[in-house]
């Protein structure tokens, strides 16, 4: 794979750059945890135990002193939908990086 000079790159292709590697890099994570999550989940079953037993009821971990809905999502990522933030609590991840990539909280706004 050829490295772009970056040296020659604007400052528009640079940020648009860094966007796209932000996207990759939580993209890598989130499949990474899925494919975790599959093994895991194979494993559990192999046992005859779901990982649902495993972890106690979630295999998403339990949510800590919260009850009822959690609220409508307010934030939505540019380029992968199905992540969303209500707004509330701690910024996720991808929520961080993309505004550090440069693209506005406004922007993403629902």
């Amino acid at each position: 794979m050829s490295q772009p000079n970056l040296d020659t790159m604007s400052l528009a292709e640079l940020q648009d750059l860094q966007k796209k590697i932000a996207v990759a890099i939580h993209t890598f994570e989130q499949r990474r945890i899925a494919e975790a999550r599959a093994k895991l989940e194979a494993t559990a079953r192999e046992l005859g135990v779901s990982l649902e037993d495993i972890m106690g009821g979630s295999a998403k971990g339990k949510t800590k002193g919260r009850s009822g809905p959690t609220g409508a999502p307010k934030f939505r990522h540019p380029e992968n939908p199905a992540l969303t933030w209500t707004g509330r609590g701690r910024r996720p991840t991808w929520f961080i990086e993309v505004v550090e990539a440069g693209i506005s909280e406004e922007s993403m706004k629902v």
